[in-house]
Order: structure tokens, then sequence, then C-alpha cells
């Protein structure tokens, strides 16, 4: 009696269900790594979330929030609080030229902005490759399928054996090829959807934080002065930025 497996469909494959398997699994290996690194990103994030922003907010100045926010050069709520505090300096230095054209507001809220987005971008690359496993994974498992039944039946006729026990075989044995396809895509889809879930909750949390910080910056007043532990928390740096409005 004649065996049949993964084994066998790899021995007795020609060159094309070779570069099928070798591209299923390539893609398996890329989709994992993707979603391993992304995973950790986030997880990073969502620590960050618990503590940081809070303790920014309850600083005794701006620069020791930046430093509540640590230093790490992907840390997008860092990245925010510069941006404001760049944008709120060069429209200081700039009022006599900015002044009649573009407020305060306006100005903040356009670096902000241009800074989420760079967030936004960076914390959704590699997505994009887990969505194209997702949707072509099967596909090229189906096409490993069709291309491994057409030769089992070329086996077939040639022998002359048509009974079921010849033909169950080598088709039932093609269809490894959609299984692998499967097996690539269903975490791909998966961790396409938890990663954009979760990347979700962090931009929710980062727009607040820049509401926070444009508020800050404009005015002199943050959103969360009830959690501050005292009136003169984080005032320096709004006041430079307020006169700037004035």
């Amino acid at each position: 009696m004649q065996e049949y497996g993964f084994s066998h469909v790899w021995q007795q494959g020609d060159f094309v269900t070779h570069a099928t398997i070798a591209l299923l699994l390539g893609m398996s290996v890329l989709s994992w790594t993707v979603i391993v690194i992304k995973t950790g990103y986030l997880w990073r994030m969502r620590r960050l979330t618990q503590h940081a922003e809070q303790a920014f907010w309850q600083a005794g100045d701006f620069s020791s929030g930046l430093q509540c926010l640590g230093n790490a050069r992907d840390n997008p709520f860092l990245s925010l609080a510069l941006a404001g505090q760049d944008a709120a300096e060069h429209h200081r230095e700039a009022q006599p030229r900015l002044h009649d054209r573009m407020d305060i507001s306006d100005w903040v809220t356009r670096c902000l902005k241009n800074s989420v987005d760079e967030s936004v971008a960076r914390m959704q690359g590699g997505l994009a490759i887990l969505a194209s496993i997702g949707s072509t994974a099967p596909f090229i498992g189906l096409f490993g399928t069709v291309w491994g039944i057409y030769h089992a039946l070329l086996a077939i006729g040639a022998s002359g054996q048509t009974s079921i026990g010849h033909v169950a075989g080598p088709v039932g044995e093609a269809l490894i090829m959609t299984a692998l396809g499967l097996f690539v895509a269903i975490p791909a889809v998966l961790g396409y959807n938890a990663l954009t879930r979760g990347n979700r909750a962090v931009l929710a949390k980062l727009n607040r934080f820049a509401h926070g910080l444009h508020a800050f910056f404009v005015t002199g007043a943050s959103l969360h002065a009830p959690q501050f532990t005292s009136g003169a928390a984080l005032g320096a740096v709004p006041r430079s930025g307020a006169g700037a409005s004035q």
C-alpha cells in the first residue's frame, strides 16, 4: 500500500509544486515576523499609555513631563509633545510674519496633526503585508491543489488504474496545498484584525493627548487640569506659547 503525505508531495512534485510550497512557507514566516514585531511594539505602547501620559500632566514643568514620556525614538507621545513645543516656539519667533495669516491655534493644530499622521503611518507599517498574505495565500494554495490534481490525473490515466483507491490517494494528497494556503492565511487575517484593533485604541489615546497638548500650548490650561498636583504644573511653557497668540 502506497503512503501519501506532505513528504510524498514534495518528493513527487515538480518545479511548480516546489515553488508554490516555498512561497507559502516564506509568506508564513513573513507574516509571523510582522505579527511578532508589531505585537511587541503595540505592547510597549500600551504600557506607556498606562502611566506615562498621566505622569506627564502631573509633572512640575514641561521638561520633567518629557522625561516621564521616556526617550524612545519611536514613542509617538514624545514625538507629539516635542512637535507641539516646536510649533509654539516657532510661532512665537515668527509671529511678525505669521500673525496676520495663521494664529497659534491653527499652527499648533497643523503641527500636531502632522505628528499624529506620522505615528499612524508608523503603527500601520507592515499591516499591508498581512492583508496581502491573508487575501492571496488561499488562492496560491488552491493553485497548488489544481496543479497537483492535474498531474495526479495524468499519472492515473497513464497507468490505466482508475479505481477509487488509486484516485483518492493522489487527489487527496493534492488538497494538502489548499490546507497549507489556509494555514498561512488564517494567522495573517487574525493578526491583521488584532493589530488594527490595538492600533485604534492607541490612536484614540494619542488623539486625546494631542487635544490636551493643543489646549496646553494655546491657552496655557490643560484639559487634564484636575489631575495636576499643583496649580503651577506645566506652567512655564504655555505662558510663552499663549503669549504668542496675544
